[in-house]
């Protein structure tokens, strides 16, 4: 079935898919690995990923946000609509250089709302726009080949999921610049010590990779799309 498009099993456009799989996977190991090993390593101010989140944000000058535990493992993230900055089981009340560089890291996205960050307003702007396309590109995209091979529906397709790529992409100066702000905080504060802050790095190194290879997945899928659809002009 759907052959014609590149959809039968000797497609070759698979392999781009198969990359982007690899690339994923391989992100999500490395952060997991790295995260494990520097949980093992408790942080010299004995200062749980908690304590540190709400001494980073009062020293910041914001008052405003919580701090709050949720379930889960690497489930951490700031929440600008209700301003709750959500912390991890193995985060929360963890006092490892791994925690602490977790919680520093959803702080620089609290002080990057509070500051008015352009890409963070940008990224919060095309969440709806991004989350639907997503959802909606491949169900259009097959309604098109359907129906007699519309063009019109196909392309509306692409177009769609072009916004989940630039969701992605969006995201990436977002997470490295609040790993950035992360780091200088904790060596200014001296919530961590030198020694400590190079343990911390290579905790949010390996995080900031998964989004590289999820802006890079996103990619490799919109070019499929583009090979399989490009330069057709039947409607």
């Amino acid at each position: 079935m759907f052959y014609g498009y590149g959809f039968g099993y000797l497609d070759p456009t698979y392999v781009l898919v198969i990359i982007g799989v690899v690339l994923s996977l391989a992100a999500s190991a490395s952060v997991k690995m790295t995260f494990s090993k520097y949980s093992k390593v408790r942080s010299l101010s004995g200062m749980t990923g908690a304590e540190a989140a709400e001494r980073i944000l009062h020293s910041a000058g914001i008052y405003d946000v919580s701090v709050q535990q949720i379930a889960g493992d690497l489930t951490d993230h700031y929440d600008p609509r209700s301003k709750i900055l959500r912390l991890s089981e193995t985060v929360y009340g963890r006092t490892s250089v791994a925690a602490i560089g977790v919680a520093a890291h959803e702080c620089g996205h609290a002080i990057q709302h509070n500051h008015g960050y352009v890409p963070l307003k940008l990224r919060s702007a095309i969440v709806p726009v991004a989350s639907f396309g997503s959802n909606i590109a491949w169900p259009v995209i097959i309604l098109g080949i359907i129906m007699g091979n519309s063009m019109t529906l196909i392309n509306l397709g692409i177009i769609l999921f072009s916004f989940a790529v630039i969701f992605q992409l969006v995201t990436l100066p977002v997470e490295f610049n609040a790993s950035s702000r992360a780091i200088r905080v904790l060596d200014e504060s001296g919530i961590l010590y030198s020694e400590e802050i190079s343990h911390t790095k290579k905790v949010l190194g390996a995080a900031a990779l998964t989004y590289v290879a999820a802006a890079a997945a996103s990619i490799l899928q919109l070019l499929r799309l583009v090979i399989l659809f490009g330069g057709r002009n039947r409607d």
